[in-house]
């Protein structure tokens, strides 16, 4: 299936949750905010929330400074 993540395409080959897309694209899930299909995903669902064919996934990471 083909999903949108951050503004690219890329394919995937497997039944796939919030969580594990996370952590297979690199992004530390205590740093960052899950948007599917415009709309934030709160994480304590990341893990029971399906990624399906033409969705589209906006990680946002925090950055701190000062």
């Amino acid at each position: 299936m083909k999903i949108l993540l951050n503004g690219k395409s890329i394919e995937i080959n497997e039944k796939i949750t919030v969580f594990t897309l996370l952590l297979k694209n690199g992004f530390e899930p205590n740093r960052v905010v899950v948007e599917l299909n415009k709309k934030i995903v709160k994480q304590p669902l990341w893990d029971v929330t399906d990624i399906h064919s033409g969705d589209t996934i906006e990680v946002l990471s925090f950055v701190g400074g000062g």
